[in-house]
């Protein structure tokens, strides 16, 4: 993220613009200049996860009690200091940064083999310095830092523009993060989390005023700088030729500053010396030039733009090339409007669009080559971040059926003056009128039209209470990163593949214009992270049909609804979704926190036949004695080695407790959150020491630790995953009764369902090439994979 080479600059180049400073300082100096109010810092989440995630364990699953805790003491400095602590999160991947996203997965995945080459070769844990994240954390941390009363926003783009919105609007104390675009935004002070102490709250400040004098630049170019140097949305190789004639012309090189910090010194002097004699588009059109890459460079240029500000080198801000960034500020309660420009051949303001196509529906087909040429800012299929309200009749204050454990109030109550729709309120910028005189091209920007349902899905999506659904609604599009997955072990399905009937029937559930057996139903396109994906093009996955009893109910029921029979539905249709409607009694016997695990326990060992009793009763011990056990207790644990197996499927088991957030917002939250949320039902290194138990063959009682007042409860799940298990004909056993040829038995049939087995899938395909036929699939096949039927 950030800027191409400029972390290494500072830090070696110019290490004065950074300044240790003191929160508690700070914060005190802000309240005797501003009385009255709360010095706030807004907090990138993204940039934090490896600085708060400090557990020794972090293969086996993520160690989440410890994690947990350490959120805690995290919070509790600040709030001793009296410093508010305001979250964002990424909630999307804009297109155009896809192809850095991908890139990174595509990196990932290679830091992930060799961790499983170590794990199996060593049989340890490997050093810190191949650290990687527990799958899972950004969304389970969204959670935590709500259960503890934190303020915690998802982006509908990326975070770090919205980060920089609120730090300027409301005048907040800094940004706490690592990323050098918050160098480049004009806006408060730029906080290091790396260099944070928490005991001292003393940390580093990158001053942008201090980096300008040190560059002879001015504020309102740093943008400019940013793009010549190359970011996420200007490729490093676009403006290649340009830096190297920048510093072949140089005259002070600096052999201290190295090959990188020399250019950026360079591309910095012909800035301050040259463009500043021409300042203005069209000059800069010349100088550089631009020629084919112009619309990306406007967009890359316009994307540090935050409300309200211009830049000088942009005389005009053509309205096909303005980032979607400006389409709306990111800024819940932010009474900032969406900049706008004007254009000469119209008489009115119009709101900049980054997409001239977005009034196409749904892309019904992905283009196996698509154009990568530059000559438009967007790809084709991209579309704007925020749909904007084009029904103008809807009231403005609907009975939303919420979250039950969210404390956060609902867009209508934000502001009683507010009479726009429901979500509206939340982004205030977006007003009414704007929508009505929109132009055609971008009215329509959504999977589904523009109602209160998509609203409520916008409002749980914002606060942080949902996973996945408004991105399925709004754009149809979603993705998975990396989880701690063995290419070279077949044996066990990428979690991206055992969950995907799951998030078929959700799809048909939240995209419910679709019909039985439409052939040009549609398709969400799926960035899923496993072996093999070579990421080029997204899975094209259909939703799945799914029966409830009674019949699927609407969203409006699911969603809206408060008659006392609705969380009934609810329930019932979070079950269908699981294909698990028949074990429905069996479940409610089931006490939380275990119900929910209970039940992701049954839709894993029907779907994934290489599943074993020794893996079950590991699983059920260790959520068991997870609930007599200290942080403390679970810190200190102690592994004898550790098994590549088991690393996988507790991160398979992480994955599935992610898909039960995205299944229980979907369904209007029949089931508390907290009951699935891994410190209540999971603990990675606690789950290996069962595992280790269970394969050497250690009873009941020895996986229990002796607690007898378990045993019940555990013959009780055990009983209830193997009766559902039975009713899919699964008939779970242990390793001794399987031969030397077991392959798992031939996949299950039925609407829906795909093999399971560890060898083969559709038509005889591996697991792994059975991903790689879908990745190819084009929506006008006649013939698609088993998934997509």
């Amino acid at each position: 993220m950030g800027v191409r080479g400029l972390q290494g600059f500072v830090g070696s180049t110019c290490p004065h613009i950074c300044t240790t400073v003191n929160l508690h300082e700070l914060a005190e100096s802000h309240r005797a200049k501003y009385p009255g109010s709360t010095p706030t810092i807004v907090v990138d989440a993204m940039c934090c996860l490896r600085y708060w995630y400090t557990a020794e364990s972090w293969v086996c699953g993520g160690q989440w009690r410890e994690y947990y805790s350490a959120l805690r003491d995290f919070l509790a400095a600040f709030t001793s200091a009296g410093i508010k602590l305001i979250f964002f999160f990424d909630g999307t991947v804009e297109p155009g940064k896809r192809d850095e996203w991908v890139k990174r997965r595509l990196k990932n995945n290679r830091e992930i083999s060799r961790i499983f080459h170590y794990i199996k070769s060593k049989r340890e844990q490997p050093g810190r310095n191949m650290f990687f994240i527990p799958s899972g954390l950004a969304i389970f941390t969204r959670f935590a830092l709500k259960s503890l009363g934190q303020e915690t926003f998802c982006s509908l783009q990326e975070a770090d523009y919205e980060v920089a919105s609120y730090g300027l609007q409301h005048n907040c104390l800094g940004i706490l993060g690592e990323d050098t675009d918050y160098l480049i935004y004009d806006t408060c002070p730029y906080l290091s989390i790396g260099d944070l102490c928490l005991e001292s709250l003393q940390t580093i400040l990158l001053c942008r005023e201090k980096l300008c004098e040190s560059l002879g630049l001015r504020v309102s170019d740093l943008p400019l700088l940013a793009c010549l140097l190359g970011n996420d949305i200007t490729p490093e190789g676009m403006f290649e030729s340009f830096r190297y004639k920048c510093l072949s012309s140089y005259a002070s090189v600096k052999e201290n500053a190295g090959k990188k910090g020399n250019i950026i010194l360079a591309v910095s002097d012909y800035i301050s010396k040259v463009l500043h004699l021409y300042q203005g588009e069209k000059k800069i059109e010349e100088m550089l030039p631009l020629g084919p890459n112009k619309a990306l460079f406007y967009k890359g240029v316009t994307s540090y733009l935050l409300p309200g500000q211009k830049s000088p080198w942009l005389v005009q801000k053509p309205k096909s090339i303005i980032t979607d960034k400006q389409m709306a500020s990111l800024n819940p309660g932010s009474k900032q409007e969406v900049p706008m420009c004007i254009d000469p051949e119209f008489k009115q303001e119009v709101p900049v669009c980054t997409n001239p196509e977005s009034m196409q529906e749904v892309p019904m087909c992905m283009d196996p080559e698509p154009n990568q040429e530059a000559s438009v800012c967007m790809d084709r299929e991209s579309k704007p971040e925020v749909p904007m309200c084009t029904d103008p009749e809807s009231k403005p204050e609907v009975p939303l059926y919420t979250n039950p454990e969210s404390k956060q109030k609902s867009p209508s109550e934000i502001d009683p003056k507010c009479n726009l729709e429901a979500l509206t309120c939340t982004y205030p910028e977006v007003k009414q009128e704007d929508a009505m005189d929109m132009e055609p091209e971008i009215k329509q920007a959504t999977m589904v039209s523009e109602s209160e349902i998509l609203k409520v899905a916008r409002m749980h999506h914002v606060h942080s209470e949902s996973y996945l659904v408004y991105n399925i609604l709004s754009s149809g599009e979603i993705e998975c990163s990396n989880t701690l997955e063995d290419e070279l072990d077949q044996a066990l399905p990428s979690q991206a593949f055992i969950y995907r009937p799951v998030r078929q029937r959700v799809y048909s559930l939240l995209l419910e214009d679709w019909k039985d057996g439409a052939s040009t139903g549609p398709v969400v396109k799926e960035w899923f992270v496993y072996p093999g994906n070579s990421l080029k093009h997204p899975d094209l996955v259909r939703p799945l049909q799914m029966t409830v009893q009674g019949g699927t109910p609407s969203l409006e029921v699911l969603w809206l609804s408060q008659e006392p029979a609705a969380q009934a539905r609810r329930l019932d249709t979070l079950l269908a979704c699981f294909n698990l409607s028949s074990s429905r009694e069996e479940l409610q016997s089931v006490e939380s926190p275990l119900r929910a695990l209970c039940c992701l326990l049954i839709y894993l060992f029907v779907q994934v036949d290489t599943l074993s009793l020794e893996d079950l009763h590991a699983f059920i011990a260790q959520a068991l004695c997870l609930q007599g056990k200290s942080t403390s207790q679970l810190m200190h644990l102690q592994l004898d080695y550790i098994n590549s197996r088991a690393v996988q499927l507790g991160s398979l088991l992480v994955r599935g407790l992610t898909t039960l957030v995205l299944v229980n917002s979907a369904c209007g939250f029949p089931w508390t959150t907290s009951d699935f949320m891994p410190w209540n039902v999971f603990d990675g290194k606690l789950f290996h020491q069962k595992y280790l138990q269970s394969e050497k063959g250690y009873g009941v009682e020895t996986l229990l630790e002796q607690n007898r007042s378990w045993l019940t409860t555990f013959h009780n799940l055990k009983a209830v995953v193997c009766k559902a298990c039975s009713k899919e004909n699964r008939r779970i056993v242990g390793r001794i009764h399987w031969n030397s040829h077991y392959t798992g038995r031939q996949g299950r049939q039925g609407h829906g369902s795909y093999r399971s087995g560890s060898t083969h899938g559709h038509s005889g395909q591996s697991w792994r090439d059975q991903g790689q036929t879908i990745s190819g699939a084009s929506c006008h096949d006649n013939h698609w994979p088993t998934t997509l039927s």
